[in-house]
């Protein structure tokens, strides 16, 4: 379950080329242009709240306003912060829940948002999501065996989350190489849909390190069979 809080009815947003940000996920930021300077300005002074939305270059194509922000996206507080003595700043911003982006108020000095909470539903039985969270810890453990990486302690924090939801979302967030298969994890409110799309991804994205190591001549046949 995502954590329950007082959401904003506006907030500002840092709109982010292939950005999909996730509720508990983690995200360090560097700001440095001014209109996202005088934003944490204001957000510091206030709830230290505003979203991260990913840029939807397709919108822009069709002729829409600069930089288009997919429609769902993730607000986030500010956990940390340290100001550089050239004026930028290093922050920590944790994701807090799925809103959807409901209209843009303005653009001026920075993009502010109307925004509505979304809640996710489980979509099948507890024991069903539980199965399929167990699953998932088996295959993100296959994938950092033939693509090492990955924020450096993810697996420990991981066998410590048994909430499906946060762990598929901490998982995605982390371990997904593609923007767009984010982003469409971030906008299934249905948890058994989230979890099954990022098997499917996981298991994907496995079997493309197989057979480049495959082709490499780096990987046996019984490794192969693992999967």
């Amino acid at each position: 379950m995502e954590v329950e809080i007082q959401v904003p009815e506006e907030v500002p947003v840092m709109t982010l080329p292939n950005v999909a940000f996730f509720p508990q996920a983690l995200l360090p930021l560097l700001i440095f242009e001014p209109r996202y300077r005088r934003m944490l300005r204001d957000v510091l002074a206030t709830n230290r709240i505003f979203a991260v939305a990913c840029l939807d270059s397709g919108a822009g194509a069709i002729g829409m306003r600069a930089e288009p922000p997919h429609r769902v996206a993730c607000i986030g507080l500010v956990r940390a912060c340290q100001k550089n003595g050239d004026g930028t700043s290093n922050l920590l911003l944790q994701g807090l829940c799925r809103v959807s982006i409901e209209s843009i108020v303005g653009d001026e000095p920075y993009r502010r948002v109307r925004i509505r909470a979304l809640a996710s539903r489980p979509g099948a039985a507890p024991d069903e999501n539980a199965r399929l969270r167990s699953e998932l810890s088996r295959l993100i453990k296959l994938k950092l065996k033939f693509a090492p990486g990955g924020p450096e302690g993810m697996t420990d924090l991981l066998r410590s989350v048994e909430d499906p939801e946060i762990f598929a979302d901490i998982a995605a967030f982390n371990l997904c190489n593609s923007a767009s298969v984010k982003q469409k994890l971030l906008e299934t409110l249905d948890v058994n849909r989230r979890l099954v799309l990022l098997l499917h991804a996981l298991r994907s994205e496995i079997d493309a390190s197989i057979l480049r190591l495959s082709l490499r001549g780096g990987i046996s046949d019984d490794q192969i069979s693992q999967n």
